[in-house]
Order: C-alpha cells, then sequence, then structure tokens
C-alpha cells in the first residue's frame, strides 16, 4: 500500500475500521480500475495531510470481497466513511482532490 494509506482485509476490517477510535475513509478498489488508480495518489496525498484527523484506508474488492458486499459496494472506486463503527457517507466514482477534501471535511 502506500506510505500514507492503510491496506486493510476483510479479516483486519473489524479492527482497523469499525473499532477505530477516529473517522475512516475506506476506499475499496481493484487492480484493473483504472479510476482506482487515478484516485489512489489523491488519497495518499489527503492521507498525509489529513493523517491526524482521520485514516485512509484501502480494501481491495477482488482480494476482500466480504466488506464490500456488507456494505452495498457495487461500482468501484467507492469511498466510504465510518465514524463510530458506522457508514456516515459514501461517494462512487474519481473525484479530484479539492472535491474529495471538502467532503470528507464535511462528513467527518
Amino acid at each position: 500500500m502506500g506510505e500514507f494509506t492503510k491496506a486493510v482485509t476483510d479479516a483486519s476490517f473489524e479492527a482497523d475500521v469499525l473499532k477505530s477510535s477516529k473517522p475512516v475513509l475506506v476506499d475499496f478498489w481493484a487492480e484493473w480500475c483504472g479510476p482506482c488508480k487515478m484516485v489512489a495518489p489523491v488519497l495518499e496525498e489527503l492521507a498525509k495531510e489529513m493523517g491526524d484527523q482521520l485514516t485512509i484506508a484501502k480494501v481491495n474488492v477482488e482480494e476482500s470481497p466480504d466488506a464490500p458486499t456488507k456494505f452495498g459496494v457495487r461500482g468501484i472506486p467507492t469511498m466510504i466513511l465510518f465514524k463510530d463503527g458506522v457508514p456516515v457517507a459514501t461517494k462512487v466514482g474519481a473525484l479530484p482532490k479539492d472535491k474529495l477534501k471538502t467532503w470528507i471535511e464535511s462528513a467527518i
């Protein structure tokens, strides 16, 4: 994974996301997804800039199919912001950095 984002699997999802003491933005992605690759460096930058406010985690839907199924992920990239173990906001598709940051700030 990236230097500032955290790789999360089905096995670690509960501990890393649902039981996190701070908000967690989960990016559901796959290797073959072009838009996922476009948004990855943006998420790295945001993870670096906003690391004290939230964790940005990445779940590969091919390797960990349970979490995306549980939270109704149909298309990727899908980003779900979890706060206190519950999803509070969802965005589907790649967004420019400024829009993504504004969305995160409004949700946390």
